[in-house]
């Protein structure tokens, strides 16, 4: 066994109560600039008209590229677990859960 010690040995990281409950979001919203992504954590409810940013999440091109490679990893993980997530080729949410999608402005 190596000496060396993995990335998540090196790391202290804190974790505060209110964090560790976690944030719910059923929607991404991703935009990006030259310098930067960002992604916005929705939470959308039906019956409830206006959906809410709950996080934005601001990372650098690079880190933009790790999220993906590790989100990549993991997905592939799970599945050969659980089984194929299944996806329903919607990418289209519509605001209005179910109600067809709203017209474009």
């Amino acid at each position: 066994m190596s000496n060396e010690s993995t990335l998540e040995d090196q790391l202290n990281i804190e974790l505060s109560e209110e964090v560790a409950e976690g944030t719910y979001s059923n929607l991404a919203v991703i935009t990006h600039s030259d310098s930067e992504f960002v992604i916005d954590f929705i939470k959308m409810l039906p019956g409830v008209p206006k959906a809410k940013v709950k996080s934005r999440i601001i990372l650098t091109p690079t880190h933009a590229k790790r999220l993906l490679r590790a989100l990549k990893e993991n997905v592939n993980k799970f599945e050969a677990m659980h089984g194929t997530i299944e996806d329903t080729g919607n990418g289209n949410i519509p605001m209005n859960f179910g109600g067809g999608p709203l017209p474009m402005a």
